[in-house]
């Protein structure tokens, strides 16, 4: 296993105890591969150069196994995309990598893992166990395997997990060629830390779920490095430096069902930031009309609310401070599993708009087809002579994307 020492400090500890399990486990289990090829059009003329058409491929493996009477397992997804135009678009991830040990009433899970938290739609407010992958995809949505010791106590009042995060990922970035990018570039070598152990510190997470009749509540709270950055300076290539400073949040999830509405609530508490601690929440709901038009389908209507108490101090980067968001979801319940959500986030004060579209659909049983759009309405984007000597309002935080809207196709074959 002399490979390992290339590998990154914070990976090690996850290869090394899952390797140890595979070990253990002895041959067999199921693998699962996917070849996807994805092109992407942008069908404005962007600015700061970006090329309009740009194709990339992924693959990915998934591999399951068992032992120990199903007491213990093996859980490994590994990805790898690369991208002819965006050089930091090309690049590799082991997002799970993790020996789960069932016990009574108890779970240990070791490894590299992705940890999910939140419960609304447009934006996940409180998850913050992994950090964010801004090449894959610009929404959020795509993340980074993180490593952890994780024990998950099931208790009568609820579920207890309990983390051990060690070490820290920094955010990937579009680089000068890639999608979405600004007036001025982010820094993907270069990083300042509050932490003296800077991505090696040992960072910690909780969170208490429970069900209660037709509520799901839970409460969490982390303790580390912040996984959003805050820029603070320029590098000497003129491209802003993420500073990661350490934080502690307390956040808050509240669902509740009752026949065909959901209503939702995030909130979260945070300290550690520039502007020191702040209050943020989504609240929402989700309305399913079953059987449209005397089909199988169902069309759900989304519509949420965002507010953020630092407003116009929050990060330039940051857009959802005090705005609306409502989507239509519509599920076709088909053979081919048809489905098409469909958005648009307003602010309130800046009319700013995003507009959203996200559709896919089986094609036989080996393949699938995707469809995402996503287009800005701003002010027009500034350039580095305008942010430099201040005549550009930084109220308008999505101008520097104002002219790169997107339409992205991605065709993927199963095995």
């Amino acid at each position: 296993m002399g490979w390992v020492k290339h590998v990154a400090t914070p990976l090690r500890v996850g290869i090394v105890l899952c390797a140890s399990a595979f070990a253990t486990a002895g041959q067999g289990g199921d693998w699962d591969f996917e070849v996807g090829g994805e092109y992407r059009f942008l069908p404005q003329d962007p600015p700061y150069g970006v090329k309009d058409n740009v194709f990339s491929a992924s693959v990915r493996a998934e591999y399951f196994t068992d032992w120990n009477e199903g007491n213990d397992l093996l859980e490994f997804e590994g990805f790898y995309r690369w991208s002819d135009q965006d050089e930091n678009r090309t690049h590799g991830d082991i997002q799970e990598l993790t020996w789960i040990h069932v016990g009574d009433r108890w779970e240990l899970r070791s490894g590299v893992r992705r940890v999910f938290w939140g419960v609304t739609e447009f934006q996940h407010l409180v998850d913050i166990i992994n950090q964010t992958d801004a090449v894959e995809r610009a929404d959020g949505e795509a993340k980074l395997g993180q490593p952890m010791v994780n024990l998950s106590l099931v208790t009568n009042l609820g579920i207890l997990d309990l983390l051990v995060l060690t070490g820290f990922r920094e955010r990937t970035f579009p680089g000068e060629d890639g999608w979405p990018r600004g007036t001025v570039l982010f820094s993907n070598d270069d990083a300042d830390y509050e932490s003296g152990r800077e991505n090696k510190r040992v960072d910690f997470a909780a969170r208490w779920g429970m069900s209660l009749d037709m509520w799901e509540l839970a409460l969490s709270y982390f303790g580390g490095t912040s996984r959003e950055p805050e820029f603070h300076r320029y590098n000497v290539e003129g491209e802003l430096v993420p500073f990661y400073p350490v934080i502690d949040q307390l956040g808050l999830e509240v669902q509740y069902n009752y026949d065909a509405w959901i209503l939702k609530m995030e909130a979260l508490s945070r300290s550690g930031m520039i502007n020191g601690r702040y209050f943020a929440t989504v609240l929402g709901f989700e309305y399913t009309y079953e059987g449209v038009f005397g089909s199988v389908s169902d069309v759900g209507i989304v519509s949420e609310y965002n507010y953020d108490e630092r407003g116009e101090d929050s990060p330039s980067s940051y857009f959802l401070e005090n705005d609306f968001a409502l989507g239509v979801r519509w599920a076709l319940n088909d053979e081919a599993s048809s489905e098409l959500l469909a958005g648009v986030i307003y602010d309130v004060e800046t009319h700013e708009r995003v507009l959203t579209l996200e559709a896919s659909r089986r094609l036989g049983s080996v393949w699938k087809i995707s469809l995402d759009a996503t287009f800005f309405h701003s002010s027009p984007p500034p350039s580095l002579e305008d942010v430099k000597n201040g005549s550009f309002d930084p109220i308008y935080k999505l101008a520097s994307s104002s002219h790169s809207d997107l339409v992205q196709l991605e065709l993927v074959r199963y095995f």
